[in-house]
């Protein structure tokens, strides 16, 4: 089948659905790719460089009317009109948002999978394109506030005096808000976070940044957030007012699918802020997180505060945003082509496939079944009140017998022992107490690197052994013999799994 690549029909935007590098990728799953001519050169993705992949260069006709067409955004119906009737259109169609557009889809016999429908399940990462435009909105968000900000983020102590650090609060730690955290951290700002889901906490802390609870917390069913309740709304916007009040550079993130941004900063709180402090609210499509948000401009209020209200942040890194979108379009379509023969399959049965697909030609299979990618801890049933005046079952009385047994023999070989041994089964016993102690207080986690400490305990007993040899005594030529190949077994199988666990963390 054969793999149209138009431009991108959005007017305005410089993303491209495959780049070179993906083209070559398409190819080995057996399709054939052709390209508009001009399709990336708003993303430094020249004709040369995909004829040099095996794509062939073609005018906006055939690229449109080729078996599956791949763009970023969806055409318009003057575009739907010059595709093939049973083809299929793989991209970013927010069909919740557009059931007219659905409708027309259904008309033209084409086949739709929104790419922006992607389940937000484990499996489905590698597709999520979501995820994808939002991590490179994160990063381009802190650039767009330095920017702004006319000052360094970083601390330093000069001959001239001392620089404080920056202080950037992120509400929100999705996708956009994790980059957003990193992004500063690494340009030496102090940086804060908050979020609804108290879950998310550790990966703040991972980020380098502080995580800010706030006396809400909501488990998410399907990968994003919930509308909060009045009371929820008031009880977090005090956390937000306070900690947007204290910080340099605020960065709004919460968006909610399908419905209008919730509004997390008032006029108040930025009326309250320190003069040329910044805000990076990226909502600003849907409307905004901050009150004075004007999507698709930069306003400066009344007390020197900016907002940055830009719609289009992936976009302003066209080049990476396209490539990142091209891959998940290849991951998407190694799904769906099983036997990488350049035939396109549709398993409907596949909780992804059957998530994105809006039309199946003339069929609308939008809204597809509700997919369970996440769910707070179930409660445990109360157990039985007869279950838990059951008694635990006594030990075994043979336990005793061999641990009597045990002391018994212990006491023999130190009786019967040279009085010269004595101080050596004290020291033994001590070691023994001592050791337990220690090594049952250490991490599980250092187990395995402990394991290269016992083997020099092992090569102690490899030496002592190997000085009893020249005794005379069978009795202790044998324990002797004995202890060296226990000794040596510990010592060259403690190494060999040490040396596998650091080979986990070396570079291939």
């Amino acid at each position: 089948m054969q793999v149209g690549i138009p431009k991108n029909p959005r007017t305005g935007s410089p993303l491209v659905a495959g780049t070179p590098d993906t083209v070559t990728k398409l190819i080995k799953l057996g399709y054939t790719v052709a390209v508009e001519s001009g399709a990336g050169s708003e993303s430094a993705y020249p004709d040369s460089q995909y004829e040099a992949a095996g794509a062939t260069i073609v005018g906006a006709t055939e690229a449109w009317q080729a078996d599956i067409v791949l763009v970023p955004d969806a055409p318009e119906t003057q575009q739907l009109d010059m595709m093939k009737s049973g083809s299929t259109l793989i991209s970013r169609i927010e069909p919740g948002n557009n059931p007219d557009y659905v409708d027309a889809l259904a008309a033209r016999k084409i086949t739709a999978l929104a790419m922006d429908a992607i389940p937000r399940i484990s499996r489905a990462q590698s597709m999520d394109v979501r995820s994808s435009m939002a991590n490179i909105s994160g990063y381009r968000a802190v650039i767009e506030a330095a920017s702004h900000f006319g000052r360094l983020f970083t601390g330093q102590v000069t001959a001239a005096g001392k620089v404080p650090p920056a202080t950037i609060y992120v509400i929100g730690a999705g996708v956009a808000g994790l980059a957003a955290l990193g992004t500063a951290n690494s340009m030496g700002a102090i940086v804060k976070a908050t979020d609804v889901r108290s879950d998310v906490a550790e990966q703040v802390q991972s980020m380098g940044a502080e995580f800010v609870e706030i006396p809400v917390t909501q488990e998410s069913a399907d990968g994003y957030a919930r509308e909060m309740t009045a009371d929820q709304a008031d009880a977090a916007g005090v956390v937000y007012a306070r900690e947007a009040q204290a910080a340099d550079i605020v960065i709004t993130t919460a968006l909610i699918p399908n419905r209008p941004a919730p509004i997390l900063i008032s006029k108040e709180t930025v009326a309250k802020m320190k003069p040329g402090s910044v805000i990076v609210d990226l909502a600003a499509a849907n409307g905004g997180n901050v009150e004075g948000t004007v999507p698709g401009e930069v306003v400066v209020t009344d007390n020197n505060v900016t907002i940055i209200g830009y719609k289009d942040l992936a976009l302003r890194l066209p080049g990476q945003a396209s490539q990142l979108f091209g891959q998940n379009l290849v991951n998407f379509l190694k799904l769906i082509t099983p036997e990488k023969d350049g035939e396109l399959v549709l398993d409907l049965e596949d909780t992804i496939v059957r998530g994105v697909t809006v039309t199946q030609e003339s069929t609308i299979m939008w809204p597809p079944p509700p997919v369970q990618v996440s769910a707070a801890p179930a409660t445990k049933p109360a157990a039985p009140a007869a279950a838990e005046a059951v008694e635990e079952k006594a030990p075994s009385p043979m336990r005793f017998v061999w641990f009597g047994i045990a002391a018994l023999i212990a006491l023999a070989i130190v009786f019967t022992a040279p009085a010269h041994m004595a101080g050596h089964f004290t020291v033994f016993m001590l070691a023994c107490v001592v050791g337990f102690y220690v090594i049952t207080n250490v991490t599980h986690a250092l187990h395995t690197p402990l394991m290269s400490v016992t083997n020099a305990i092992s090569g102690i007993i490899v030496v002592g052994a190997v000085l009893q040899l020249a005794t005379g005594s069978i009795a202790v030529l044998v324990m002797a013999a004995i202890a060296i190949v226990i000794a040596s077994i510990n010592i060259f199988g403690g190494f060999t799994v040490t040396a596998r666990m650091l080979s986990m963390f070396k570079r291939s």
